[in-house]
């Protein structure tokens, strides 16, 4: 199951690499290593919401023994009023629409009705921490239920799919360019037939964009279609989930969403550097929780 840790790993290191130089614009700066400090004055290692909510994530799956959205949702709230679930205990980079959520719980919302419905509400914090449960199942109602938490509008649903049905496939051996097609190919006509070409009409070809057509911000579309184009047009985990931070803007959420697919794909030499990994903050927790994970996915 080296697969499964090398993803989750390969989000979080991706994240931590973002860190620094989230909200930068493109050219401005250039991330050739694990930095710190930055954006938000971290250490280098330092990881944001997109691990938390992920690692919260795995951390319910481990204590239910299975995906239930609500013990799920405990942990983002412990994450967001205690923060349980962080780095060096402290919470920053919550998104708009994730702090939302949360806080509609908070004061008694249920958690299946938290996520918000809108247009506006399609951020990229449920794709950002959807990889465990893409690990755990194939399931498409369990992937959404727990996506729904904090959104749950079509456009981020879709995302969630695709990029889960991609790491199936990684999981499963396929060739990163099959992986990526056959992700998109088997939600491309459900997103046709509800007018939604508008959104996903270039995903299948995003590997042909130029670097300058690539969008990096944190609508869910664009992080997708950045944290691909990265995957594709890369030969190494360190390459992609470079060229990922490299891009500007969102930098850690689309380095992570990159660095879970170039964690599963890669091995060996091409995989993720130990020099990163040994930086990465309460490493020994991170695994120790993903060795249990594993186990549960094993048996």
């Amino acid at each position: 199951m080296a697969k499964c840790y090398n993803g989750i790993m390969g989000l979080i290191v991706g994240d931590a690499l973002g860190v620094p130089a989230e909200f930068k614009p493109r050219d401005t700066f250039r991330i050739t290593d694990m930095t710190g400090f930055g954006t938000y004055n971290q250490p280098p290692g330092t990881w944001s919401d997109d691990s938390s909510m992920t690692l919260a994530t795995i951390a319910g799956i481990v204590l239910r023994n299975g995906v239930f959205p609500n013990e799920i949702m405990q942990n983002f709230k412990l994450w967001l009023t205690s923060a349980v679930f962080t780095p060096r205990g402290e919470v920053f980079d919550v998104g708009g629409a994730t702090r939302r959520a949360i806080e509609r719980c908070i004061y008694g919302e249920a958690p299946q009705n938290c996520g918000g419905k809108t247009r506006l509400d399609n951020g990229n914090g449920a794709l950002m921490r959807i990889l465990p449960i893409a690990l755990f199942t194939s399931k498409p109602d369990t992937i959404l239920s727990v996506a729904h938490l904090t959104h749950a509008h079509w456009i981020s649903d879709y995302a969630c799919l695709i990029y889960s049905e991609i790491v199936r496939n990684l999981m499963n051996g396929v060739d990163k360019e099959k992986a990526v097609a056959n992700g998109i190919e088997r939600y491309i006509e459900q997103i046709s037939a509800i007018g939604g070409l508008s959104e996903y009409g270039r995903l299948a070809h995003i590997r042909d964009c130029s670097r300058d057509e690539i969008r990096s911000s944190g609508y869910v579309v664009d992080t997708l279609e950045a944290a691909l184009w990265c995957f594709l047009t890369t030969d190494s985990y360190r390459e992609c989930v470079l060229a990922a931070v490299n891009l500007g803007e969102d930098t850690d959420t689309v380095a992570a969403v990159a660095g879970g697919l170039a964690g599963i794909y890669y091995g060996g030499e091409n995989g993720i550097p130990a020099e990163w990994i040994s930086q990465i903050a309460r490493k020994r927790w991170i695994d120790n929780l993903c060795v249990r994970f594993e186990q549960m996915i094993e048996s």
